[in-house]
């Protein structure tokens, strides 16, 4: 499987979406404009939606910072950023659903299916940061519309930023 690349990296980021539906692509975008700009220690991947894979490419990294594109009632374009796991929420008995993760993903399976999976496997990552975009039109062949296009280069100028600073300033931990 092409995420096992993922065991060797302090940070995995998963772009998600599909790019044959508008703004769902998303997540893709900005990970195809992330691939190549990052330190070695980080692994960019893409993901369609499948909760399996996500869960695969996050298991054992220090951080893992997931794309997607919501549907929330915000204007397109609108971009958020949320942590799920690291100093956000902690696990409530068999019922723990982390509060931020019901996002609004146009995927029939969403990231908050596969935390839950993830954490009933032991498979999390230790800290693990959600962004999002919000996106207008998923229609079959459509393009990307111009707002959500321009939040896509700018959540991988700040994810970039972010994530070099992180990485430079930390030594490699070992898993």
């Amino acid at each position: 499987m092409r995420d096992r690349v993922a065991a060797t990296a302090d940070v995995v980021i998963v772009g998600i979406g599909n790019e044959f539906r508008g703004d769902d692509a998303a997540g893709l975008l900005t990970a195809r404009l992330l691939r190549g700009t990052l330190p070695a220690r980080v692994t960019v991947l893409e993901n369609a939606g499948d909760p399996a894979e996500l869960i695969e490419a996050w298991t054992g990294a220090r951080l893992a910072i997931v794309i997607d594109t919501v549907v929330s009632g915000a204007p397109p374009g609108t971009t958020g950023r949320r942590a799920l796991l690291g100093s956000a929420p902690r696990a409530q008995g068999d019922r723990w659903t982390p509060p931020a993760v019901r996002h609004g993903s146009s995927h029939a399976l969403g990231i908050a299916d596969a935390l839950a999976l993830g954490r009933v496997l032991g498979r999390l990552p230790r800290e693990l940061v959600l962004h999002t975009v919000e996106g207008a039109d998923f229609g079959l062949g459509a393009p990307v519309t111009p707002a959500v296009g321009l939040a896509v280069e700018q959540l991988a100028e700040t994810v970039a930023k972010t994530v070099g600073e992180l990485v430079r300033s930390e030594p490699a931990r070992p898993r």
